[in-house]
């Protein structure tokens, strides 16, 4: 259903693909970004990329599970950090990756920049995934 490609003229990525492929006929969710709220519309994390960035992979979860679907089947992400520092960017990037995220691996782009949505708001992913054929029945 999703066939993983990196390309052998381009510089292998470190735990991601260069593109996903699903043959046509497949269900595809497009998710609007995740954001680091808890369910009161709390701010998690206040300060703290990673945890933010933990509460924002546990709401793509959330978001995944309502419309039949799951972190294994995520075909790509864009991954924005309020950040100019690469140390940052890769903290960030370490709880993608223990995350089971990259586990396809998905295409994935990481971006740092200057703010996003919400006050205090330090990550947001947003993702495109598959809806499995037995949840697109159900």
């Amino acid at each position: 259903m999703i066939r993983r490609v990196t390309s052998p003229a381009l510089f292998p990525p470190p735990t991601y693909s260069h593109a996903s492929v699903v043959e046509a006929g497949t269900k595809v969710a497009f998710l609007a970004g995740s954001v680091p709220l808890d369910a009161d519309g709390s701010l998690v994390g206040e300060g703290d990329p990673v945890r933010q960035a933990q509460q924002v992979i546990a709401n793509l979860e959330e978001q995944l599970r309502a419309v039949g679907s799951d972190l294994a089947h995520v075909l790509s992400t864009d991954v924005y950090v309020v950040s100019s520092d690469t140390a940052v960017l890769s903290a960030v990037w370490e709880v993608v990756e223990a995350s089971g995220l990259s586990a396809g691996p998905h295409s994935s782009t990481l971006i740092g920049v200057a703010c996003l949505g919400y006050r205090g708001q330090l990550v947001e992913i947003t993702a495109t995934a598959v809806v499995p054929e037995e949840a697109a029945q159900s």
